[in-house]
C-alpha cells in the first residue's frame, strides 16, 4: 500500500473515521457473532473490518489528538439505543459514513485505497440490509 504525505489535520481526519469505521463494524460483528452465533455473517464483518486499514500508522498515531477533539462529548442522541436493531442501525450509519469519509480524502493521495474504502461502503451496505431485514422478520 502506498505511504501517503498529508498535513497533521488530514491524518486526524483518517485516523478518526478509521477508528470509528472499525469500531462500528465491530460492534455489529459481535452482535452477529456473540447473539445471534452468525459465522457467515461475523467472518463477513470480521474481513471487512481487516480490510479497513492503512500502512502509515505511525503518522496517525503522532498526528492524533483524540483529548482536544472539539466533539468529543457525546450528544444524547448517541446516548439513546432503545434495542439491538437500533444499535446494529447506529453502527452501520457510523462505519458507512466514516467509510465515505476515507474514501473521499484518499481521492487526493492514493486511489487504490479510495476505491478500497468505497468497497467497503458498498458491502456494508448490502450487510445492512440483509441483517437489518432479517431483524425485522
Amino acid at each position: 500500500m502506498t505511504k501517503i504525505q498529508l498535513s497533521p489535520e488530514l491524518y486526524r481526519v483518517i485516523d478518526a473515521n478509521l477508528n470509528r469505521l472499525k469500531e462500528g463494524i465491530r460492534v455489529v460483528e459481535d452482535i452477529m457473532r456473540y447473539r445471534d452465533n452468525n459465522k457467515e455473517k461475523s467472518l463477513q464483518l470480521k474481513t471487512l473490518r481487516h480490510k479497513a486499514r492503512i500502512d502509515d500508522i505511525e503518522a496517525l498515531l503522532s498526528n492524533r489528538d483524540s483529548i482536544n477533539d472539539v466533539l468529543r462529548p457525546s450528544t444524547s442522541s448517541e446516548l439513546k439505543r432503545t434495542n439491538i436493531q437500533s444499535i446494529l442501525l447506529a453502527n452501520f450509519k457510523r462505519a458507512q459514513e466514516s467509510s465515505r469519509v476515507l474514501e473521499e480524502i484518499f481521492k487526493l493521495h492514493c486511489n487504490e485505497s479510495s476505491e478500497k474504502f468505497k468497497y467497503i461502503r458498498y458491502e456494508l451496505y448490502n450487510l445492512e440490509k440483509e441483517i437489518i431485514l432479517k431483524e425485522s422478520e
